[in-house]
């Protein structure tokens, strides 16, 4: 007999100020587990921190062993738009604390929002 393995995706939006993590079914339409930076971490400052981002991956991990999931796909998002396209530097924490938690990454995906010529920037700082 076979095993059959349970699949989910897990969406990380790493910014330079945050980390979120999500945790939802193959079809993506049923949520199974959040965390974020700010429910792991007291002070501000650290949230976007890759030691952050290691501890809200380590409790997505869990949550998913709990219902069963071992092989997860997963789909890192930075800020994008007319903000920064590269994610944050929590998303290769949060990937390798996943995989070392057991967890199988089946595939690793960009999906940043890029712009076609929307919105205009802002303004840059100028000296008085």
């Amino acid at each position: 007999m076979s095993e059959q393995r349970k699949e989910g995706i897990v969406h990380i939006y790493a910014s330079h100020n945050n980390t979120l993590m999500l945790l939802t079914d193959i079809t993506g339409a049923e949520t199974i587990a959040k965390c974020t930076g700010g429910m792991v971490e007291k002070s501000d400052h650290k949230q976007g921190a890759p030691y952050t981002a290691m501890k809200v991956a380590e409790i997505i991990a869990q949550k998913a062993r709990e219902r069963g999931i071992d092989t997860v796909i997963v789909k890192v998002r930075g800020p994008g738009g007319n903000k920064s396209l590269s994610p944050g530097k929590g998303s290769e924490a949060a990937i390798r604390s996943l995989t070392r938690n057991g967890l199988r990454i089946k595939s690793i995906e960009n999906v940043t929002p890029i712009p076609h010529d929307g919105c205009r920037k802002k303004k840059k700082f100028r000296k008085k």
